[in-house]
């Protein structure tokens, strides 16, 4: 039995790692009309940024807060023009780690539901647990109160499954957030296939 031990992704303490002090409002990219990340046909934003570090990382560029470039006003209404067409079903929120920069994904979020209200859903990647997220900064849990799907978790190298519907590993897990929020327990989303 080899006595090497799996490298893990970082674990903050609440409130450790704050969007206000480590966001410089970057954008890794933008993939409109994608068919990947989330149902239906979406539009998915990349943010710039991430400290869990998780091992085999899929966008680990994307961990630096500088890579890419800025946020803009231009870019945010070709997402709001984008998610306009009929066929699209919503936005998904990725990174980097959307948790850390809050300031950008909070005003296009707000701007959807004020554009499209419930029409359009959103969908967000975290690495944060949902137990985690329940005791972060006030600014994570108004970004979480805007989705309406979340895959929470750190990325496991031990628990990878290339079959497993919109996750990298087992231990991830695809929430329904308003109900979740609603009876104050995690409630899985019921499309689940595998």
């Amino acid at each position: 039995m080899s006595n090497t031990t799996e490298k893990l992704p970082k674990n903050p303490k609440p409130k450790e790692w704050l969007a206000s002090d480590l966001s410089q409002q970057y954008i890794a990219s933008y993939k409109p009309f994608n068919f990947v990340d989330g149902e239906g046909v979406r539009c998915s934003l990349y943010v710039s940024g991430c400290k869990f570090d998780c091992p085999g990382c899929y966008n680990k560029v994307a961990q630096n807060f500088h890579f890419g470039h800025p946020y803009t006003q231009e870019l945010e209404d070709q997402i709001i023009k984008d998610l306009s067409q009929d066929y699209v079903q919503g936005l998904t929120l990725l990174g980097g780690e959307p948790f850390l920069n809050t300031q950008v994904c909070i005003k296009l979020a707000k701007r959807i539901r004020k554009e499209f209200g419930h029409d359009k859903d959103i969908w967000s990647w975290t690495g944060y647990k949902w137990e985690e997220l329940m005791q972060e900064s006030d600014d994570k849990l108004e970004l979480l109160n805007l989705i309406d799907i979340l895959i929470d978790g750190r990325f496991l190298q031990s628990k990878m499954d290339l079959t497993l519907q919109f996750r990298g590993s087992s231990n991830q897990k695809i929430i329904k957030v308003p109900e979740s929020l609603e009876k104050g327990k995690i409630v899985l989303w019921d499309k689940l296939i595998k």
